[in-house]
This record gives C-alpha cells, sequence and structure tokens, in this order.
C-alpha cells in the first residue's frame, strides 16, 4: 500500500462533468472517431502493450494476442458496425389506453462512469468496458490494478495520447486510491475483480445509489460425461485451465468426470500439458507466472502432493507454478474451499447426473460451466438446470471472446456486457410517451357508471 494519502478526486470528477455536459460525446460522428483512434493506437503500439504485458505476467505473445489486444479491436470493430443503429430512439407500441399517443425510447449515456479493472487480463479487462463506454458516449475514469503496474502506465500514457483531458482520466494507485474514488458519486460503476472486493464496491456505491456492474468470478466446473469425445475435451480443458497460469475468471476451475471416463480423460490431460509445456514447465519461454508471491505462495497451499498426478512444483523466484493436475478430491478438500484462480486443476467424479446437479446449485452460482458430452439430451439438461453466468459445449472459456452477453449471476456477478449488451449496460433508456391534443374525457372526474364499464373492456 502506498505510504501517502489518496488525493480528493472530485476536481477530476467535476472537470469530468463539465466535459460530459458540453456535449463532446453525444453525437454519432464523435463516438466513431473515439473508437477509431483507440483502435488506431492500439495497433500502432501493440509492441509496446506485448512488452508490458510480458513484464507483468510473462505472457507471450501470442497470448497477448489472442486474449487482449484481438479481443478489444474486435469489440471495438463490433461497435462501430452497429452503433448507428443502437443509437436510434426506438418506438414502442403503447395501447388503446392512452391513444392517441406514442411511445419512444431514448438511449443516452450516463454520463461519468467508473471502470475499475483487475491484473489478470490488465489490458483487455480495461479497455473492453472502456470501448462500451464510449461507445454509448460516456466520459469515463479508468483505474487499472496496482499489481500490474506496467500496464497500467501503459494504459495511462495511451488515454493520455488518444483521449482529451475530461473524456477518459486514468488513476494509477494502490487501494487508497479505490478507496478515495470510490468517496465520489460517479453516474455508474463498472467493477472486475474477486467476489470480495466487488461487495465493498457494491456498499460504498449504496452511498450515493449508484448503480453497478459486477464481473466477479467462483468455481467454474467443467462436467465431462461418459458420452464425450474424451481426447478433445481433456486437450481443451488443459488448454483453457493453464491458459494465463489458471488466472482466469472464466477458467474452468475444476472437472466433474463421470465415474466410467475419468480415467482415461485423466491420462490424456496429462498427455496434452506435457506436449503444449514440454517436460519443464517452470521453464518454458511461453508460459505465464504467476502475479505476486501473495498469489503464489496461496496457489501452492492448495496443492496436496499425495493427490497430484503431474506437476505440483513451483520456483518462488520467477512465481512459475508447473500446470498441475490432482485426482481423488472432494468437495472438503482445500483446493475446492475457493476459487483457485491458478495452474491447479482438481478432478472430481460423478455417476448421476441429477444428484450432481442438486449439488452444484447448492454452492455459489459460478461465472462459467462447461459440459462436454456427445448427447443433445444431456446437454439440454444441464443448461435448463444448472445456474451459471454463462459457458460452452464442448469447449472452455471462449465464449468471452464472441459478442454473446457476458456477465455472472449471484456471488458471479451483476450484470453484463460484451457487443450490443456492453452498449446497453452504459446507456440509460429514456423512455418518452408522445401526445397531441386530442383529449379523451374517461379519464376525468366524475366517474360515471359508464366510464367505469369502458375501463373494464380497455
Amino acid at each position: 500500500m502506498d505510504n501517502v494519502v489518496a488525493p480528493d478526486y472530485g476536481p477530476m470528477l467535476e472537470a469530468s462533468r463539465t466535459y460530459f455536459e458540453s456535449g463532446k460525446t453525444r453525437t454519432f460522428a464523435a463516438r466513431q472517431a473515439d473508437l477509431a483512434r483507440l483502435a488506431q493506437w492500439i495497433r500502432a503500439n501493440s509492441n509496446d502493450i506485448c512488452a508490458a504485458l510480458q513484464a507483468d505476467l510473462h505472457k507471450a505473445p501470442f497470448e497477448s494476442w489472442a486474449s487482449e489486444i484481438g479481443i478489444v479491436l474486435d469489440e471495438i470493430r463490433y461497435n462501430q458496425k452497429h452503433l448507428a443503429k443502437w443509437m436510434k430512439p426506438a418506438h414502442v407500441h403503447t395501447g388503446i389506453k392512452v391513444a392517441p399517443a406514442q411511445g419512444v425510447v431514448y438511449p443516452e449515456p450516463f454520463g461519468v462512469v467508473l471502470i475499475m479493472a483487475p491484473w489478470n487480463y490488465p489490458f483487455m479487462l480495461t479497455i473492453d468496458p472502456l470501448v462500451a463506454a464510449l461507445a454509448a458516449g460516456n466520459c469515463a475514469i479508468l483505474k487499472p490494478s496496482n499489481y500490474s503496474p506496467n500496464t497500467a502506465d501503459l494504459i495511462a500514457r495511451m488515454c493520455k495520447e488518444v483521449f482529451d483531458p475530461g473524456h477518459v482520466n486514468v488513476v494509477l494507485g494502490d487501494r487508497v486510491h479505490n478507496a478515495a474514488l470510490l468517496d465520489q458519486r460517479f453516474d455508474l460503476i463498472f467493477f472486475t475483480g474477486s467476489t470480495t472486493v466487488g461487495q465493498v464496491v457494491l456498499e460504498a456505491a449504496a452511498k450515493h445509489v449508484t448503480p453497478v456492474i459486477l464481473e466477479l468470478g467462483g468455481k467454474s466446473p467443467a462436467i465431462v460425461d461418459e458420452t464425450a469425445d474424451i481426447s478433445l475435451a481433456a486437450k481443451r480443458i488443459v488448454w483453457g485451465k493453464f491458459l494465463n497460469a489458471g488466472q482466469t475468471c472464466v477458467a474452468p476451475d475444476y472437472v466433474l468426470a463421470h465415474q466410467e471416463i475419468v480415467d482415461d480423460l485423466v491420462s490424456e490431460m496429462k498427455n496434452w500439458v506435457r506436449r503444449f509445456y514440454g517436460a519443464n514447465a517452470l521453464n518454458h519461454p511461453e508460459y505465464p507466472h504467476i502475479i505476486n508471491d501473495k498469489s503464489y505462495e496461496r496457489v501452492m497451499g492448495l496443492i496436496d502432493p499425495d493427490k497430484v498426478v503431474i506437476g505440483g512444483k513451483g520456483d518462488p523466484e520467477t512465481r512459475a507454478i508447473e500446470p498441475t493436475i490432482m485426482t481423488n478430491v472432494t468437495l472438503n478438500d482445500p483446493v475446492m474451499g475457493e476459487e483457485i484462480f491458478g495452474p491447479v486443476l482438481p478432478v472430481l467424479t460423478f455417476t448421476e447426473r441429477n444428484k450432481l446437479v442438486k449439488t452444484l446449485n447448492a454452492m455459489p452460482h459460478p461465472l462459467a460451466a462447461y459440459f462436454f458430452t456427445n448427447s443433445k439430451e444431456a446437454e439440454n439438461y444441464y443448461i435448463s438446470r444448472l445456474k451459471f453466468g454463462g459457458g460452452a459445449i464442448n469447449d472452455v472459456v471462449v465464449h468471452v471472446a464472441t459478442e454473446l452477453p457476458f456477465g455472472g449471476i449471484g456471488y458471479s456477478g451483476l450484470g453484463n456486457y460484451h457487443g450490443k449488451a456492453g452498449f446497453d449496460t452504459f446507456t440509460h433508456y429514456k423512455s418518452v410517451l408522445h401526445r397531441n391534443r386530442v383529449d379523451v374525457p374517461l379519464r376525468y372526474p366524475p366517474y360515471a357508471k359508464w366510464k367505469l364499464a369502458v375501463i373494464k373492456r380497455l
């Protein structure tokens, strides 16, 4: 924590409000220009972005492009393509009760929004919501994570070079600065991070009755039934789990394998770990590291050496942890007591899916769930009965790279974004009833019997 008193962010917020009230962000042309400048800067400085991500998380350029830079550029393109349609007022049927009238819903920006981002995908999870906020016509104050300082500094530089002062500002610093920002009254707060901190954000926002979007996490299961393509399931689960060294909010947190196929699945997952990361993952040039010492020690503490079938070792100097698979795990093991957020994959078994669904629904609802099956009936069963934010059939993680609405439920989050859902999240829809001078006497006193008969029929 910084040994300084955080500054008063009131003047920064007022400057943003002044900029917003100027009307500069409201037009279609201005929003398109903002998005175009942002995309141009990202393309021109992609090597710097990769270098920052390498310094913070030891990410390879391919992973930086696939999971951060490319996703942001896709989001910008999608918003540019559809923005004109999204901005148009929508006409809504109002019925005979208020005829003659016309109902219109006007999309308008909230105003000045706060975007608080985490460290695990520090570029994408800061800029993706910013894209939606800009498309919706807002001003924004960004708070990148202090745990990924190189990326945070790059984002601050980017915003100074791309946007006018007051339009988009960046605040750097630790939780002292977070608390100082949360003391201010924003028009909307968008937070991505842990459930624990999300509760703090929600409590702070309640003081000002500020709307909040929470993108949190949880223990996301990958269910593999007896009909699944075992090799494909193993390959995709291993990829998704150990992407970013497991520091992914939608990573498969644990595997639930049908008892009939668990041995084959574990064998295939071990094979894919070796094929992806070789015999010494700790020194693999493309394998990410854990963000800091505290997280490294926490994740290492979740590993039970007696249940490890591959991996289990770590390097405290580089904070790398081997891709680790544990078997014979139960719900009572420490590794099942919290979101792992690291390269440790517990494998549990099941035999009856109805009991499995009952158990899972009794737990906090996860941000994601994944189902590996070749049975359409089983697919529909899980989708219709399990509660989770979003997910995929016969794959993991990749749903976040689409324009599908993305968000959690309950402890895993409130609200969603990506594509049109992002524009909607940062937009207030103002409903207005337009009427002319034609006046129907039915609604006015005195209320004669004939009026009661008419209103009943209406």
